[in-house]
């Protein structure tokens, strides 16, 4: 079996993995790692929880330690895109991590927090950047970014990348990069159409693969419950219950369709005393670190969340998912349930599926070829159900937009959905003839205004969420208003 010590990763990186307790690689790292110190363009697909952030990582800090260069003002040496802030941060901290021993600056830049923060910490540029589409092109429009100097170019997660949007933001990064650079595309899914795509951006790559594609993790036990919309909150909080009472139940995740769905679970989470907490789009960056951080730490072991969550979030521990709405896009089941059973351990999965949802759930058994156990109702339900304690009451504005949620959920706005309103944060539909992708460019909104370029103004399309606005037209000029960083 291969060792980490074996494949020639340069002296303090290596001591770095004995630090952090890593000897052997995994399956995608023992077989990347060697064509990357190459400097081969790579395609990797591997199932969540793989580990593909050390497979790209640890070649790349090896190449630039190894080439030690001046830091160009306002530039970076190697580019890492992620979809969601939550990931850009953790890809930041494992870099660090596994580069402790070298003289190399990483960054991290994104939307939710101050921009002028981030042009000052790229004015005398940085080694390794880490970013979402969206704040990374309003630098480069403001010229505190320059990309001519990158010689590594990741993109992780590249099927929601170019399956969401973010096809339009690449086509404006890509061709900002020098052509002679290594490019790595690494995904747990890939579909047909998309690697098609994905073949533009690489020149020759080396095409590595160590689990059919869209397969789920094999650790993962997977379960599902037939049950009315209006029973799932209280058939969530007898399982929470039990499963605690029995400490099967360490963290749990639990994805919501809606922002206010999220929401209101946690309100009925906790008028029943369980403690939990909601991270999506409509949440500030501050209040999602925060909520992130009591999960990371057992203070609030379950976590309700859009799917911004689905590829963002690494924490140990995550011993159940629940999705308590199935989602309408069957490769993002693939990476919810990915969040369980990660590096070597166990998980379960349960999905409590309505009645209008079952074409959803057997769109995702055929993608994965795996059928979950059905589990019945609990025997106890209906007399459970009735003792549950009602929530605190939500503002009137809450009340009306789980209402306007709950009727609409379908049409990818949900709560809010006012005349007017942004659009909620639902997985895509697919279109038809795109294999999945989102509309072409030079569509139409939920404004009936067009949108530029094809940007994808859904939250989480073209960034991570953030509560994007669009900037006003400007006086006496000629166009549409350019959408804000939605990174």
């Amino acid at each position: 079996m291969t060792k980490f010590s074996e494949l020639g990763l340069a002296a303090p990186i290596q001591a770095a993995l004995d630090a952090e307790g890593y000897h052997t690689p995994t399956p995608i790292q023992a077989q990347a790692i060697p064509p990357l110190l190459e400097g081969r363009d790579l395609l990797g697909i591997a199932q969540t929880g793989t580990g593909k952030t050390a497979a790209f990582s640890l070649p790349a800090l090896h190449h630039l330690a190894g080439a030690p260069k001046h830091r160009q003002a306002h530039g970076c040496r190697m580019l890492v895109l992620a979809p969601t802030r939550e990931l850009a941060s953790q890809i930041a901290e494992s870099m660090r991590a596994y580069g402790a021993n070298l003289k190399l600056s990483v960054a991290t830049i994104f939307g939710g927090v101050p921009i002028n923060r981030q042009i000052r910490q790229l004015q005398h540029g940085v080694d390794i950047l880490v970013a979402t589409p969206g704040r990374l092109l309003d630098l480069v429009d403001q010229r505190a970014l320059t990309l001519r100097h990158v010689e590594i170019f990741v993109l992780d997660e590249a099927d929601q990348m170019l399956d969401l949007g973010f096809i339009h933001a690449l086509r404006r990064i890509v061709p900002l990069l020098p052509r002679q650079r290594q490019s790595l595309f690494f995904s747990a899914t890939m579909p047909k159409t998309i690697g098609e795509l994905a073949d533009k951006f690489l020149t020759d790559p080396v095409k590595v693969a160590v689990a059919p594609v869209a397969t789920t993790a094999e650790r993962v036990d997977q379960y599902l419950t037939y049950v009315n919309q209006a029973e799932k909150q209280a058939l969530l909080t007898i399982k929470l219950r039990e499963g605690q009472a029995k400490q099967e139940i360490g963290r749990a995740l639990v994805f919501s369709r809606t922002k206010h769905g999220a929401d209101r679970i946690v309100r009925h989470l906790a008028a029943a005393d369980i403690a939990a907490g909601a991270i999506h789009g409509n949440k500030s960056q501050p209040q999602r670190e925060r909520t992130l951080a009591a999960f990371r730490s057992g203070e609030t072991p379950i976590l309700v969340a859009t799917d911004i969550a689905a590829r963002g979030i690494d924490v140990d521990g995550v011993t159940h998912v629940f999705n308590f709405d199935i989602p309408d896009v069957p490769e993002q089941y693939v990476h919810r349930i990915g969040r369980t059973a990660r590096a070597g351990a166990a998980g379960v999965a349960l999905a409590f599926v309505s009645p209008d949802e079952r074409g959803n759930m057997r769109d995702i058994e055929k993608l994965t070829r795996v059928k979950p156990v059905e589990l019945p109702l609990p025997e106890n339900f209906l007399a459970e159900q009735k003792r549950l304690p009602a929530p605190k009451l939500a503002s009137r504005d809450d009340r009306e937009r789980d209402a306007l949620g709950s009727r609409g959920r379908n049409d990818g706005r949900g709560a809010g959905a006012r005349r007017g309103a942004r659009p909620q944060e639902a997985a895509p539909k697919r279109a038809p003839g795109t294999g999945g992708l989102a509309k072409p460019a030079g569509g139409r909104g939920h404004s009936g205004r067009p949108q530029p370029g094809g940007w994808n103004p859904v939250d989480g399309a073209a960034g991570d969420g953030a509560g994007a606005r669009r900037r006003p037209r400007r006086r006496g000029g000629s166009g549409g208003a350019r959408p804000a960083s939605q990174g």
